[in-house]
């Protein structure tokens, strides 16, 4: 696929507003930073290594099921230094009444704990220098009441999704799923419309831009569209990808 040029503010389908935002950041003598995460892996799955093959280089963080995750995909991943590991939930078991959420408010404060102690050191014991102590959680949902416990735990840092309340310097902007309408691709004008609100709110309040995939789901239009925004960051001299750990506190 054709790369879009940092100059061709013309390019169809809201890719040139992405570029216009891009120059932007550019003519403020500052590069924007994008990230990656990816949610749900338990093993190298045909769809898991569709997905590292769409990334090419970029850093990819992948949130790794502890309590369900293969020996085999530490193999797997041991030929990837683009790939970090952050511990995604315990199993991924919904405890709400109500919204799913693994860590909803009113759990038992001393199985939260166990559970996030658990998570990291199984992280860091099936992949080593690769696993970053940064939490996040099934259906992006943690009760506020158990924050405090990450630390304890040796985690640096929670990875959520940005809402109306603000956007931590670890949650992510844009979803690409379509949750509520067949888990197919948001589509590209949703896509290209969300991704550069967050960029320009980032150039004017600092921090990165989180893209977040599902590797289970994606479909063909997801992956052109992934593609394609690989190679727009790579043209784009006001543009980069960024590992996570580079984004810690």
């Amino acid at each position: 696929m054709k790369p879009v040029s940092w100059a061709d503010a013309t390019a169809p389908g809201g890719w040139g507003d992405l570029v216009d935002e891009l120059d932007r950041w550019g003519e403020a003598g500052r590069v924007a930073r994008l990230w990656w995460r990816d949610d749900d892996a338990v093993a190298m799955t045909p769809q898991l290594q569709r997905l590292i093959d769409v990334s090419g280089a970029a850093p990819l963080a992948l949130a790794v099921i502890p309590g369900e995750a293969r020996d085999g995909l530490a193999v797997a991943l041991a030929a990837l230094p683009q790939v970090s590991v952050l511990p995604h939930g315990w199993r991924h078991v919904n405890h709400g009444d109500g919204r799913k959420s693994e860590y909803p408010a009113g759990r038992a404060p001393g199985a939260v704990a166990r559970e996030l102690a658990a998570a990291q050191a199984r992280i860091a014991a099936l992949f080593g220098s690769r696993a970053v102590p940064v939490f996040v959680p099934p259906w992006n949902r943690f009760a506020e009441e158990f924050e405090p416990l990450l630390a304890a735990a040796g985690f640096a840092g929670l990875s959520r999704i940005a809402s109306r309340r603000g956007c931590g310097p670890l949650d992510v902007d844009l979803d690409l799923v379509d949750w509520h309408g067949g888990r197919g691709f948001v589509g590209e004008a949703a896509a290209l419309s969300r991704l550069v609100a967050a960029l320009a709110a980032h150039r004017a309040g600092g921090g990165a831009t989180g893209i977040l995939t599902h590797h289970l789901v994606l479909d063909d239009a997801g992956a052109a569209f992934l593609a394609r925004l690989g190679e727009t960051v790579a043209a784009h001299p006001a543009a980069r990808w960024a590992g996570v750990a580079e984004l810690l506190p």
